[in-house]
């Protein structure tokens, strides 16, 4: 790479097509290599060495490295901190410019802002695109420039702002060309990074347009086959969220509504960062949570005594996913039966799910807590044997992951519905009333 060349940095985008970033670093004039980093400040956090979304995001460096190789390139895969990456690169190749699709997460940003600050003093540009949303940062916000902290003003007002040209794919398969000529540059094992390499089998990238048609009706029962499992593809970006608004947007207003409430938790994590520490509506931060361990343990290993409960958790711990609407009463569970902090379940569900994504699971936890936007009042405290009777009814989904329901090895509950139910309210109650 003696000549100069810009660099596409992947992140949350892993995929060549209908890629924006992607689509203004070949167009740019510049002969494009294409980096990726194995960020050891993310990294490190990961307790668990066998780590599915690992392996996940290995197998699409390997398919793109792949696709690359045909247009007689490479992706380049580095492993340590940005910045160190960074400053070796720029150090070894004639770099021109450099393009991301911008992550709005407050780790992000502030690595972004070190990095292009970097750059910029060696006269490097560094540009930041929208890809993963439709709406952005201001883009979308109250006719008094304040964001919106409720869901279906934020809803109606994100349909009214749409075009014909919304949806638009980056078109940049005409410009694949352009990649810089040179490799095959070596793909790392997990191994060598610190992790462990195992067969997974992921949910397909392709929606089904029989789901689609019918996830109204089917979206909440667990045991049927009525949801897109399509979010671990949109967390890492191997699809477009352009395109999967395109197929939805006349089929299904039920499902386009959940892909609006995704961008309605990351403009809140945009416009308010404070949330991943602490609850959105400051009040809450008074309430002083029960350090419930044994409780907390019992709840992460599926073993509460309430099925709909542990069939959730076990699903989580087995497969790395969780069905939404089960998620909603293991979060309740948690938040209102035993009281536990919000943010100890909002980090289990971190570290389990494949789809993890912050502003989600943070945006959900503190739904499910009543302490965040648009919040599920506290009063609301879901039975756990109505949600069973109706989302569960033949019991399917629970004698699935809980094969010892009905025998004399399934614990029996570890807390009595009616004490939960008024213990919380007085919990609630007194904890808001604090001055």
């Amino acid at each position: 790479m003696s000549n100069s060349v810009s660099f596409f940095w992947f992140r949350r985008d892993l995929r060549l097509h209908d890629n924006t970033g992607l689509y203004h670093a070949l167009k740019s004039g510049t002969p494009v290599q294409a980096i990726f980093i194995f960020d050891t400040d993310i990294l490190d956090k990961l307790e668990d060495k066998k780590d599915a979304r690992l392996v996940f995001i290995h197998e699409q460096l390997e398919k793109i490295n792949a696709q690359l190789l045909d247009y007689g390139s490479s992706l380049l895969i580095e492993f340590g901190k940005p910045l160190d990456i960074w400053k070796k690169v720029s150090a070894k190749h004639s770099v021109k410019e450099v393009f991301v699709n911008g992550d709005y997460e407050p780790y992000a940003r502030e690595r972004d802002k070190t990095i292009k600050e970097f750059l910029s003093a060696k006269g490097i540009g560094f540009n930041s695109y929208k890809d993963q949303v439709i709406f952005e940062k201001d883009e979308l916000t109250k006719d008094n420039g304040q964001p919106y902290t409720v869901f279906t003003p934020y809803s109606k007002r994100w349909k009214a702002l749409i075009t014909k040209n919304s949806f638009s794919p980056a078109t940049s398969e005409k410009l694949l060309g352009n990649f810089h000529k040179g490799g095959p540059f070596e793909i790392p094992s997990l191994s060598s990074i610190g992790f462990k390499d195992f067969k997974f089998d992921f949910p397909s990238s392709s929606l089904d347009k029989n789901i689609l048609t019918n996830y109204a009706e089917k979206r909440d029962f667990p045991a049927v086959n009525g949801t897109s499992r399509l979010s671990v593809h949109l967390r890492f970006g191997t699809i477009s969220i352009r395109k999967l608004f395109r197929e939805a947007w006349s089929v299904s207003e039920k499902w386009t509504n959940e892909l609006i409430w995704r961008e309605f938790y990351t403009s809140i994590l945009w416009h308010f960062p404070y949330v991943i520490h602490s609850a959105f509506k400051p009040a809450y931060d008074r309430l002083e949570w029960i350090p419930d361990e044994d409780g907390f343990q019992k709840w992460c290993e599926g073993r509460t005594g309430y099925p709909i409960v542990d069939a959730g958790m076990r699903e989580l711990n087995e497969t790395g996913f969780m069905h939404n609407r089960v998620r909603m009463i293991t979060a309740t569970f948690l938040t209102k039966y035993l009281l536990v902090d919000w943010r100890w379940g909002e980090a289990y569900f971190a570290k389990k799910l494949l789809d993890f994504d912050l502003a989600a699971n943070n945006g959900g936890w503190q739904w499910c807590a009543g302490t965040g936007v648009d919040a599920a009042p506290y009063f609301r405290i879901f039975s756990m044997d109505s949600q069973t009777q109706r989302f569960d009814p033949d019991f399917e989904y629970t004698k699935k992951w809980i094969p010892d329901y009905g025998k004399s090895t399934y614990p029996d509950p570890i807390i009595d519905y009616g004490f939960a139910r008024k213990r919380c309210l007085e919990f609630y109650k007194s904890g808001l009333a604090k001055s």
